[in-house]
């Protein structure tokens, strides 16, 4: 008996764990993205303008949820507010759950998105068996009376050694740890790296770049977009000195804090112009004058050096 409540003693730090957790990686995943067209696990199975507001309330879910165990986890908000809170937890992993059935029938090459980009891999039997267990141990803490701190250090060890079994088994049961260790272990190449086209067009928003040259820029959608090896190209219309010109930014294909540089371009004849006052960066040798006309660009990369600067772009250099 004893065991028995120790091991529902441990659920409610754990699950609470599991919740932020999760309501973390996904916020991340958000804010990468930038956009709705990166799904999150379930919300693939509603239609597109759907995906980014419904991954924002399912954060919102686990967050508050997980905050929730630990607030009534003692003797504040006991009995009925606590009842509620774990009932609430198990409900969340029960519809999980039927969620990830109805994904693995109707879109089987999409991931759980449990824990945002890291969950990529197909929803499988693990999976399925994680969000039940889950379900499982949340509904298990339901009627639990406030946690008390062990009052022997066999009762530390006993509970520190439940937890651990639990995390294995957890651990068994996630594709995200294989996934994981590969990342760590295994340096994709950024001519194969994929990152979409909205990300790259968020991370080239929040840069100081951007921001140097946004007054220039006439549109809010780019006129031209596409991908050379490690980067991609951004061409937006501008106005400068009463001339048509445009502005070409090239951002290296990586999903944190990529380098951004950028030219001016003259419309008509495509060749670079000096940056205005109080914008322009160091120069860098060899980099000036390689602009042909009408978008000329030779995807000059040095493919050896994975952040080299692409030689088409003479301009500034920023994150």
């Amino acid at each position: 008996m004893t065991m028995l409540l120790a091991i529902r003693d441990v659920q409610i730090p754990l699950l609470a764990l599991l919740l932020f957790i999760g309501c973390g990686t996904k916020v991340l995943q958000i804010r990468r993205a930038g956009a709705a067209d990166e799904h999150i696990g379930p919300t693939a199975l509603f239609p597109m303008h759907l995906h980014r507001p419904l991954a924002i309330v399912l954060c919102a879910i686990e967050g508050g949820l997980g905050l929730g165990l630990l607030v009534t986890a003692g003797s504040f908000g006991e009995h009925t507010p606590a009842d509620a809170i774990r009932l609430g937890s198990c409900l969340l992993f029960v519809v999980a759950t039927c969620a990830l059935i109805e994904l693995r029938q109707t879109r089987p090459e999409v991931g759980c998105g449990c824990f945002g980009d890291f969950s990529t891999t197909p929803v499988n039997v693990r999976t399925l068996a994680r969000s039940a267990l889950l379900a499982i141990a949340s509904l298990v803490t339901v009627g639990l009376p406030p946690l008390m701190p062990p009052r022997t250090v066999a009762g530390v060890f006993g509970l520190i050694a439940i937890a651990g079994a639990e995390v294995l088994l957890i651990g068994l049961l996630s594709p995200e740890v294989g996934e994981g260790l590969i990342r760590l272990g295994y340096s994709e190449p950024c001519e194969l790296r994929n990152v979409p086209a909205a990300r790259t067009l968020t991370a080239l928003r929040r840069s100081k770049t951007w921001r140097r040259y946004a007054g220039l820029i006439t549109a809010e959608a780019p006129e031209d977009v596409w991908r050379e090896l490690c980067w991609r190209f951004v061409v937006y219309p501008a106005s400068y000195q009463d001339r048509q010109t445009e502005v070409v930014f090239a951002v290296f294909l990586q999903h944190r804090r990529p380098v951004v540089h950028v030219a001016l371009v003259d419309s008509s004849t495509g060749a670079p112009l000096e940056p205005p006052a109080g914008k322009r960066r160091a120069r860098r040798p060899g980099l000036a004058g390689l602009f042909g006309p009408a978008r000329g660009l030779s995807p000059a990369f040095n493919t050896g050096q994975a952040q080299s600067a692409p030689a088409d772009l003479p301009l500034s250099t920023d994150l």
